[in-house]
């Protein structure tokens, strides 16, 4: 009874260990941080800056993503019926140029540019749209006489302040989706991203005036899932028709975090609080459930323990509702801005949920917002830059229902018994590649992050660090959506 004891205890710990190896820092994982422009957030730093400038900081901020481990950028492309690109139905952004409808002098194309700059560092770009907002302040409308904000009145309901699209007005559904899929036509997007704003935030005593389109469209339904079947029908069609115009381009979502609360539906979370589901009319299950977004991303922004939404019970609703679809959890650096006391004065609450999260096995994180790490000093940013965080490269999980095809398995070229350069073939679908680096008569093991020493779009490698002996190396290939060939010959490099 001893030994068996003993046994069950040993391999308990061999398999805490090996889980510890797995969490700390897994080779595939979503790293995302959002990059707002709507009142200029966290880029340009403010209106009316020159091209030059505004290249200039964008660049210095990607140079700070990558140095930190990140390895995805979501940018918000359009804050308010306006755009950060050349676009055929919108309006400039004031928050780029200082005045809506002005194009950057001397001309660039914002997002052009920042495609071409995110995957020179290997970066994805997700281009972050909000659907519904038409005006930032309902009292100024800076947009041109030509703008649906204008041409049609009865697309647009004002509600506290603020002037939103009918999400039940069919036609302005469809010029949503025709604004967005533009983007995915004429840009080298990864994804495509959509926040929390579906229905507006509740205000008490206002009312949200859709009645018009609730009588004409309504159909015998119930004001409040008549209000939820127009947001299904946008995510549905939306989804369709990204996949549509090009198949490996992604769809996520980034809800509110709480869907139901418990007290309402046995099968929401044990929370008390705003919900998704009743209170912005976005049933964010149902479309993990029919497998309408690629990942799914709620803002978990509480800390542990909270008395309203706890994040490890939110954390658990999540991994436990998300149907096989991939799940980003949203953290608020943000929180750590000026905090005086309590849970975010300082990096450990963070921390804290990235190891949480990793136990669960999610696909990854996404950050809100850049600015915030400027704001809080260089804690975060440097223990996160560590091994056990973000100090390996790591790669965004495959998307088999997209497709699950490895790439042709690249061939090193020649095998030098002494240098520090190593050449490969590139073909067909390798669209980048993995260099992996090892103690000479080591076993490879594709699978260890540690070993990863480059993600690179070329095909040489060119070895950096002062080593000393003989290491073995491979390359694998991967393709657009990140599946990974098998790996290559072995080379031998001596120092």
């Amino acid at each position: 009874m001893k030994r068996i004891f003993i046994g069950v205890l040993i391999a308990l710990i061999f398999s805490i260990s090996c889980n510890e190896h797995l969490y700390a820092s897994p080779k595939r994982e979503i790293r995302a941080v959002w990059i707002a422009t709507l009142i200029n957030i966290d880029w340009p730093s403010q209106k009316g800056m020159s091209t030059a400038a505004q290249k200039a900081e964008f660049i210095r901020k990607l140079d700070y993503i990558q140095a930190m481990g990140f390895n995805t950028i979501i940018v918000q492309v359009r804050p308010a019926a306006d755009a950060f690109y050349a676009s055929s139905y919108e309006p400039w952004s004031q928050y780029l140029t200082g005045t809506q409808g002005q194009a950057p002098s001397p001309f660039y194309d914002p997002l052009a540019f920042m495609v071409e700059e995110a995957h020179k560092r290997n970066l994805e770009i997700h281009a972050w749209f909000n659907p519904y907002r038409a005006l930032v302040k309902s009292s100024v409308n800076p947009n041109p006489s030509n703008h649906p904000t204008r041409l049609h009145p009865d697309w647009i309901i004002h509600y506290d302040g603020k002037s939103f699209f009918d999400p039940g007005n069919p036609a302005a559904r469809a010029y949503i989706l025709k604004v967005m899929l533009e983007v995915v036509e004429k840009y080298d997007i990864d994804a495509v991203h959509i926040d929390d704003y579906f229905y507006p935030y509740p205000s008490k005593g206002k009312v949200f005036n859709d009645q018009a389109s609730y009588l004409l469209h309504g159909k015998g339904q119930s004001l409040e899932d008549w209000r939820r079947e127009n947001v299904n029908t946008f995510i549905e069609q939306l989804n369709r028709k990204i996949k549509q115009v090009k198949p490996y381009v992604k769809f996520g979502v980034s809800p509110f975090g709480i869907w139901r609360n418990e007290h309402v539906d046995p099968s929401g979370s044990s929370t008390n609080g705003t919900s998704c589901y009743d209170d912005l009319y976005s049933d964010v299950r149902l479309w993990m459930r029919k497998s309408w977004v690629d990942y799914m991303a709620p803002q978990l922004y509480w800390e542990r323990g909270h008395s309203a939404a706890d994040f490890s019970s939110l954390l658990h609703w999540w991994v436990k509702n998300s149907y096989k679809r991939d799940l980003v959890i949203g953290l608020g650096v943000y929180k750590m801005v000026g905090a005086k006391k309590g849970a975010w004065t300082g990096s450990n609450e963070i921390l804290s949920q990235i190891a949480d999260a990793r136990s669960h096995q999610v696909a990854g994180f996404a950050f809100y917002s850049l600015s915030s790490f400027e704001k809080i000093g260089p804690e975060l940013s440097n223990k996160l830059q560590e091994k056990q965080y973000f100090g390996n490269i790591a790669i965004p999980p495959t998307m088999p229902w997209i497709d699950s095809i490895a790439p042709i398995v690249p061939s090193i070229q020649t095998q030098p018994s002494k240098g520090k350069q190593i050449q490969w073939t590139k073909q067909g679908d390798q669209y980048r590649f993995l260099v992996y680096r090892f103690a000479k008569g080591e076993k490879i093991n594709l699978h260890n992050s540690e070993k990863i020493v480059a993600l690179t779009h070329l095909n040489t490698y060119q070895e950096k660090e002062a080593l000393s002996g003989t290491y073995t190396y491979v390359v694998t290939a991967l393709d657009r959506l990140w599946n990974e060939s098998e790996a290559s010959n072995v080379v031998e490099l001596s120092f």
